[in-house]
């Protein structure tokens, strides 16, 4: 049987401010451990969340660059759940009335121009970090420890719709994609500090099949090599466990 990827990214920018997205808390990266949190990003009680201009104009931008429809109004919501990096343990983001809606981006592969659609790019606060390495208790035992310097940290959250069809297609996307922000002068770029990070949700089908299949997502990928890998890796994974009578 021949089959088809079907990919779709979540892709999440970290817009380039001096100040989180709520907060008057510094952005730079690198700082010693806990040092760049107030009271918002700690989310002690009585705090309240400020929203930061420069992120807002910078989603903007992007909204503009492809084409896309800016909302007269956009509304924050509550994304709840719990890990140990969340100190509010909900995220403040959007879903249902986001800051930027549809839009376009075009991409080569090869010599060959494609356009992908994107369903909407949404502002939204970063985690903190867990740190697992070296990290020692008050005994001196060996724990994990908590970073809330990144905690609040503006994300522009750029979604497609699943039109991506190979590991390449989407490789040169995400390539394409980097190149728009960092010309536009909201994200820096960075893949190793984590500035630019990549979810793929990966499903497969029967070829001429019109359903999609039950996808999975492989989370925060930094790397254009990792993605098409673990493209690669996850739709074989996929094709065998059904081949072999399971279910994804």
């Amino acid at each position: 049987m021949n089959w088809e990827i079907v990919i779709g990214l979540e892709t999440h920018v970290q817009l380039s401010t001096q100040s989180k997205i709520f907060s008057g808390s510094s952005t730079a990266f690198g700082a010693a451990p806990n040092t760049q949190a107030n009271l918002v990003d700690m989310a002690l009680p009585g705090s309240l969340p400020v929203m930061n201009r420069a992120a807002v104009e910078r989603a903007i931008r992007f909204g503009l660059a492809i084409g896309a429809e800016i909302a007269p109004r956009s509304v924050f919501a509550r994304k709840n759940y719990f890990y140990p990096d969340l100190p509010k343990n909900y995220q403040i983001s959007q879903y249902e009335l986001p800051v930027v809606v549809g839009g376009k981006v075009s991409y080569f592969l090869g010599e060959e121009e494609k356009t992908l659609n994107l369903t909407r790019a949404h502002l939204e606060e970063d985690a903190g970090k867990s740190l697992h390495d070296d990290f020692t208790g008050p005994l001196g035992e060996l724990s994990t420890g908590i970073d809330l310097n990144r905690t609040g940290t503006p994300l522009l959250e750029i979604v497609t719709e699943p039109d991506l069809r190979s590991a390449a297609e989407a490789v040169a996307y995400a390539k394409t994609l980097h190149g728009l922000v960092v010309w536009l002068g909201i994200c820096d770029g960075n893949l190793q500090e984590g500035s630019f990070r990549i979810d793929a949700n990966v499903s497969v089908r029967p070829m001429g099949q019109k359903e999609f299949g039950t996808r999975t997502e492989v989370k925060n990928v930094n790397s254009f090599r990792f993605l098409e890998r673990a493209i690669l890796f996850e739709a074989r994974r996929q094709i065998e466990l059904i081949e072999d009578g399971g279910t994804v």
